[in-house]
């Protein structure tokens, strides 16, 4: 017979609780990485949808897109921020523009995290869009295709930025898309953008209510944005729930950046470090300049 003391009856719990998250973290990675393919964007479906596009882009976000000429001919790996917490419009206009501009002649895949590609509704839609789970499998494949890919290196950490820092760029120092390029043999994009934080207005990142949650290992999530707009005034945001305000959205392509074929590479830290500020730098550079030619927020 064995006696049980109160802090075996604690650690019991604790790990009662870590397998718990470890199976829901499971079943969404699980969700979220099936069914979805390299093929590209649904042609007929994108048709379908094209009305509601062009509305969205030239009059609710009143959309521009620059730098086209400076897009390599090649696949190449796009990298960015995007802003608006859970509904990053900024990264929606991107790929929808690109999809705009080029059609079936070249395809796009956005990435998106596993809690949004599991979600009912959500997640069958993006994959009609040409989405793909951002993980190294489906990157590399969509690469290998010979098709474009744009990341988004901040994650949810980028995408929940405060307003306050809107005009910063955050990769959350993770490097692990310069070496996808490198093993990929493919160049990088820098990709500038504003006017995603004015869709809705980030108060706090709220990263105490995240850790209360659990959302780290329940969900991969380190925040859990209190949020200002539209419908609720203001609201921690769990899931999508707002309705994005129509600021005005400009993204804008930079200048490529090569990255050795050497596969070695990928495993030299002072290479990557030094491509990691490159691409960091250029992305900051062109959201400082596009930002000074903005006016006011939303109306940009």
């Amino acid at each position: 017979m064995s006696i049980r003391g109160p802090n075996d009856d604690a650690g019991a719990s604790r790990k009662f609780s870590a397998d718990a998250a470890s199976t829901v973290q499971r079943s969404v990675q699980e969700r979220a990485r099936r069914n979805w393919n390299v093929s590209g964007p649904d042609v007929e479906y994108m048709s379908q949808i094209r009305p509601v596009l062009n509305f969205m882009l030239d009059r609710y976000f009143r959309v521009e897109t620059h730098g086209w000429d400076r897009l390599p001919e090649e696949a190449s790996l796009l990298i960015g921020i995007h802003s608006g917490t859970w509904l990053t419009m900024d990264a929606w206009a991107l790929v929808f523009d690109w999809w705009r501009h080029f059609e079936t002649s070249r395809t796009l895949h956005g990435t998106a995290h596993d809690a949004l590609m599991a979600m009912p509704v959500l997640g069958p839609f993006f994959k009609k869009v040409g989405v793909v789970p951002a993980s190294r499998d489906s990157v590399t494949a969509a690469l290998g295709a010979g098709h474009s890919v744009v990341v988004w290196p901040g994650g949810e950490v980028d995408a929940m930025r405060t307003w306050k820092r809107r005009n910063e760029v955050e990769f959350a120092k993770r490097r692990g898309f310069v070496k996808q390029a490198i093993l990929s043999g493919v160049p990088i994009v820098p990709v500038a953008t504003v006017g995603g934080p004015d869709t809705v207005f980030v108060l706090s990142e709220g990263r105490w209510l995240a850790k209360a949650l659990n959302l780290k290992k329940l969900l991969r999530a380190e925040t859990m944005p209190i949020v200002a707009g539209l419908p609720f005034g203001i609201w921690p945001e769990l899931v999508p729930s707002h309705i994005p305000l129509p600021s005005k959205i400009v993204n804008e392509y930079l200048e490529p950046i090569a990255v050795s074929s050497d596969a070695d590479k990928a495993n030299d830290d002072q290479y990557v470090n030094r491509i990691f500020a490159k691409v960091q730098d250029s992305v900051q550079k062109g959201v400082a300049r596009l930002a000074s030619q903005r006016r006011l927020p939303i109306i940009g």
